[in-house]
């Protein structure tokens, strides 16, 4: 009797903690990585500099010629070897500076397209935009995906990668761009806005 009635105690219990936790997990769509300036809309931070992390600089309240809302995202990278490896990037983290050492990754679970809004200073500028990646000792990334190479334009263009099928439980790394020196010998000068989870 009290085996039987432990059990239904600790069933009791649980009834009340499971749908707790996923509240705590559940997001609402659109799930914005970046909306605009530095607003509570935005869940990732753009933390994670890597590769010639020295060769990169950033302002995250451009005012220039945003594609939506008063601000967007700009990224200068000089294509210069500063830590000797010919290339750089950004990762957009949960919380900043996360490469999986802290519980931070969130379930968006239900979301069809990672969308987002890219356009170069000039036109011709070669980077690769993606997300998930982060592999540590405690916590990674439950999936990834990436657009491959992509030639900017100098006007605003839409993008997206398709999650289909996709394990999107746990995610750290909510978005991540990439260039190489050798796609950009003279350096590459880029925006981005508007970079969503969506359904």
């Amino acid at each position: 009797m009290r085996k039987s009635t432990s059990i239904k105690r600790m069933l009791a219990v649980l009834s009340l903690v499971l749908p707790a936790v996923a509240l705590i997990q559940a997001v609402e769509l659109p799930f914005y990585v970046y909306k605009d300036g530095s607003g509570k809309e935005n869940k990732f931070v753009p933390s994670g500099f890597t590769g010639d992390y020295s060769a990169i600089q950033m302002d995250m309240s451009c005012t220039t010629t945003p594609k939506e809302g008063k601000t967007c995202l700009k990224f200068t990278y000089t294509g210069k070897p500063t830590q000797g490896l010919n290339w750089a990037g950004v990762f957009f983290q949960n919380p900043a500076n996360n490469w999986g050492t802290t519980d931070g990754g969130f379930d968006i679970t239900g979301a069809k397209k990672l969308k987002f809004s890219a356009r170069g200073e000039k036109g011709g500028e070669i980077v690769e935009f993606k997300f998930g990646g982060i592999n540590g000792t405690a916590y990674a990334d439950s999936d990834g995906a990436t657009t491959g190479s992509v030639t900017l334009t100098k006007d605003w263009k839409d993008y997206e990668i398709d999650l289909t099928g996709l394990d999107l439980s746990y995610i750290i790394g909510g978005f991540v761009w990439a260039a190489r020196a050798d796609d950009n010998p003279e350096g590459a000068v880029f925006y981005l806005d508007d970079i969503a989870y969506v359904n």
